[in-house]
């Protein structure tokens, strides 16, 4: 199994203003692709605070570490030279970088969306990225992404705002995913219960899981009321989605199987609740 770490960083999501959406939209796209998500850190916009946590992941040696958030014209977007520092490499213009930035402002300019298309000091220095660093398209946005790779590790920073970040992840990002984590496969299912207590199914689902190796399941306690049914999900990653799903329906035979020897009732299913 491959392992992922995610690195999340900014004072806004430390501060509560802005939630963190994107390591749970990242979280299924890794699970999607087979891999395993190991760790999700939240930093603050400090250089040394990212620099030791990047420091930190790099021991573990994952295959892959992202990280979101700093990429921006403005000072407290430090994510670049917090990798610089963790890898001890200088920063330098980056002529690839400082393209992207350039075509992105003249199409906003064009649009009307921005005033013009000068490289100002803060738009440039966006282009400032470690040496060696990869920068990847940004065709929503205006930061490029930057991808770097460390012994067995690869580490992507992406921008913080979701838009950017799903489009490079998608797009410029996705043969470079084919090659560190393989396409792989993902399936997963969801089944409500007439039920309210949790701890009526709990020893039989780690029984379930403990027969079905590779298959996660997870129950979800809502609260007592009327109207807040269990809920279990069954997941499985495997070589590709037929194999997930078949791991998965094989593990939910043995559930229902369960359930209607505890007299227990399905009220419904859900591909992906």
């Amino acid at each position: 199994m491959t392992d992922v770490e995610i690195v999340s960083i900014g004072d806004e999501l430390l501060r509560g203003i802005v939630q963190e959406t994107n390591a749970h939209w990242l979280s299924k796209r890794i699970a999607a692709r087979g891999a395993t998500l190991r760790r999700v850190v939240l930093v603050p916009d400090d250089v040394e605070v990212i620099a030791a946590e990047l420091r930190a992941v790099l021991a573990r040696a994952p295959a892959l570490v992202v990280t979101h958030g700093g990429l921006g014209p403005t000072d407290d977007d430090r994510t670049r030279e917090a990798i610089a520092r963790a890898l001890d490499l200088p920063l330098e213009h980056h002529a690839g970088a400082r393209a992207i930035v350039h075509r992105r402002f003249s199409e906003l300019a064009a649009s009307g969306a921005v005033g013009d298309a000068a490289l100002t000091e803060p738009r440039a220095r966006m282009a400032i990225l470690p040496r060696g660093a990869i920068a990847l398209d940004n065709e929503v946005g205006t930061a490029p992404g930057v991808l770097i790779r460390y012994d067995a590790t690869t580490i992507v920073a992406l921008p913080g705002v979701p838009p950017e970040l799903s489009w490079i992840w998608e797009h410029p990002l996705a043969p470079i995913l084919d090659e560190l984590l393989g396409p792989g496969g993902f399936a997963e299912q969801t089944m409500t219960l007439d039920l309210r207590d949790e701890s009526v199914v709990a020893a039989m689902l780690q029984r379930i899981q403990a027969a079905h190796e590779g298959v996660y399941v997870k129950s979800r306690a809502r609260g007592y009321d009327e109207a807040d049914h269990i809920r279990v999900t069954l997941a499985a990653t495997g070589p590709s989605t037929g194999d997930a799903a078949d791991a998965v329906a094989r593990a939910e035979r043995d559930v229902r199987a369960a359930l209607r020897d505890a007299s227990i009732t399905v009220l419904g299913d859900a591909p992906d609740a």
